[in-house]
């Protein structure tokens, strides 16, 4: 039977996290799925959970080169044994909502022509209350500025915020369609963090995306949290610093400074004000 999704996930050390990701995605119904884990530990600690699992749907891949925490490096070893329709690249200490898989599956069917599809992300955890409150308003935030870019069409809108604004979705809240990730060659291999952003842009400006007014994912949230961190150390800074030029500088010798700049003035003016 044809795979519709094939997910992806990407796993460093946390089993039972990983126990619970891999739950979230083998109950998804209506939808034919397979699933690969590629263990970037050395010492390959999410080996027993796929072996306690056994299901034939679940495969595993221990890193013979473990990255070092590079994440794009880690996903590109899972991608291209996939065969489905469409690919999710689930980090190890994701859930994904109920659901989410059918609901996905329509909406690439109604809109052929797009590349990606994503949906809300729902932060859960143990860290402090008020950390939490504060990536609940982040994403809130992501998703009104999401859902107003679907009425600008499927390419734009989004391409502009992720470029210039502020980052729409994680890497767990998209799914792609298998032959646009093929088309781009996966994610960069020398961007350790921003990875997920420069690959969602890729694929947006030249695919389109859609947004789903739907839980996509429950977003695990650490203390303190990598992504908004109150204090990040300055490692972490300059990666992301680095990550942005990166993306940005990319884009605009692929498209053109003319294209670059228009779309920076449309996030820093009329997309930021609605």
């Amino acid at each position: 039977m044809p795979v519709d999704i094939s997910t992806v996930i990407p796993s460093f050390r946390r089993p039972e996290q990983l126990r619970e990701s891999l739950d979230s995605v083998l109950s998804q119904r209506e939808v034919s799925l397979e699933v690969v884990v590629v263990d970037d530990s050395p010492e390959g600690s999410a080996q027993s959970v796929v072996e306690t699992l056994g299901d034939p749907r679940v495969r595993y891949l221990k890193n013979p080169h473990p990255s070092g925490g590079m994440p794009s490096r880690v996903r590109n070893l899972g991608w291209p044994l996939t065969s489905g329709c469409l690919v999710h690249f689930l980090d190890d200490d994701d859930r994904v909502a109920e659901g989410h898989y059918a609901a996905v599956k329509t909406e690439f069917a109604r809109h052929q022509s797009i590349g990606l599809v994503f949906g809300r992300v729902e932060p859960c955890g143990v860290g402090p209350s008020a950390q939490l409150e504060h990536e609940r308003r982040y994403f809130a935030k992501a998703a009104r500025k999401a859902a107003t870019s679907n009425r600008f069409g499927t390419r734009w809108a989004f391409t502009a915020h992720m470029l210039f604004d502020m980052a729409l979705l994680v890497c767990s809240a998209s799914i792609v369609r298998r032959d646009c990730v093929v088309a781009l060659g996966g994610f960069d291999p020398e961007i350790r963090l921003m990875e997920d952003a420069e690959f969602h842009v890729r694929v947006m400006r030249e695919f389109g995306a859609r947004f789903l007014e739907r839980t996509a994912i429950h977003y695990r949230i650490g203390s303190p949290s990598l992504m908004h961190s109150a204090e990040p150390p300055p490692e972490q800074l300059a990666q992301e610093l680095a990550g942005r030029r990166a993306m940005q500088a990319k884009y605009r010798t692929r498209r053109g400074r003319l294209e670059f700049y228009l779309l920076a003035a449309g996030a820093r003016g009329l997309l930021r004000f609605l």
